[in-house]
């Protein structure tokens, strides 16, 4: 049972970090249950059919408050799902011994790509024009596969490439990528129910995350307007690398002094990238505050303010 609540607090702990990036739902939730000794396979099965709950209940949040291009949905999705399933596919058809240091792998860098991302400022401008479908459907392929084999994935390859175009609001990238993972998430979970069977999903696993994402989804789609998408990024990115640096460590056979150095050296890389991600986010809401224009209101409020009478000494100085 307590190994449930916990479970239950990581599916509500990955849910409101993926709702309010657009993603790590999937890297946060396979990286704890690969640490808790689940098998590959298995974990990236159970995290899936549990995200089929969690990305329906997010994708009608995101919806009900304006986060939603349903075009870029529509473009990303079908080719999204055709590379979950290969994907899943691929993961269910190899050994444990060699599924975990690939799993683990594409954990890594994706935690070391969100630290990077993460420690520099976010472009928040929109450019003219649309995203295209020979853009979106290859991201969407691409995105999908990483997904499946990597047991998360569609949200640190989609969410990047679409906010690095700047053609969409960062509020309606995250909603949409959010919203097209529901088929993604069902397309890999088809490919791992053909590929492991029934035996393959952990069901109370899957229902304990499912119960903490569904908490945490309406929420989540409510913070994404508020919270600083700069310090969560390279917090949950930090924990992510370290966490599957372990995995690595161990499947080199490393001994000795090697693993506390490089322990030392992420957890280094991990501070400065979270003092860069303060630096960025400060110098962005500078420049915000310098940008912003003079309303009519604030025009009124300087000119009450100009017509008070003021004390006389202070007329004086």
């Amino acid at each position: 049972m307590r190994k449930l609540l916990v479970l239950a607090l990581v599916g509500l702990a990955a849910q409101l970090v993926d709702g309010s990036l657009g993603m790590a739902y999937g890297l946060t939730s396979s990286t704890l249950l690969l640490v808790a000794g689940v098998a590959p396979a298995a974990a990236s099965a159970s995290v899936h059919l549990a995200e089929i709950g969690t990305t329906l209940a997010a994708g009608v949040a995101h919806w009900r408050f304006g986060n939603v291009d349903w075009r870029v949905v529509s473009r990303i999705a079908v080719p999204g799902a055709l590379g979950a399933f290969a994907g899943a596919t691929f993961l269910s058809s190899i050994s444990t011994d060699s599924a975990a240091p690939w799993m683990a792998g594409i954990l890594f860098v994706l935690g070391a790509y969100l630290l990077v991302r993460f420690a520099r400022p976010l472009r928040t401008g929109v450019a003219a024009g649309r995203l295209r479908g020979r853009f979106l459907g290859p991201l969407g392929l691409v995105a999908g596969f990483v997904d499946a084999t990597g047991g998360g994935g569609w949200g640190p390859v989609a969410t990047p490439a679409l906010l690095v175009s700047g053609r969409m609001e960062p509020r309606k990238v995250i909603g949409s990528v959010d919203t097209a993972e529901f088929v993604v998430a069902g397309a890999a979970s088809v490919g791992f129910l053909i590929g492991l069977g029934t035996e393959g999903f952990l069901l109370p696993t899957v229902a304990a995350l499912l119960v903490g994402g569904l908490i945490a989804a309406p929420v989540a789609a409510w913070l994404v307007r508020i919270v600083p998408a700069q310090l969560l990024g390279a917090a949950v990115g930090g924990v992510i690398v370290l966490t599957n640096a372990r995995t690595l460590l161990r499947a080199g056979e490393f001994g000795g002094a090697t693993p506390p150095l490089v322990y030392a050296l992420l957890a280094a890389g991990w501070v400065l990238a979270l003092v860069l991600a303060v630096r960025a986010l400060r110098r962005t809401r500078r420049e915000r505050a310098t940008a912003r224009p003079v309303t009519p209101v604030d025009a009124a409020a300087a000119e009450r303010v100009d017509a008070e009478p003021r004390p006389l000494a202070a007329v004086e100085r």
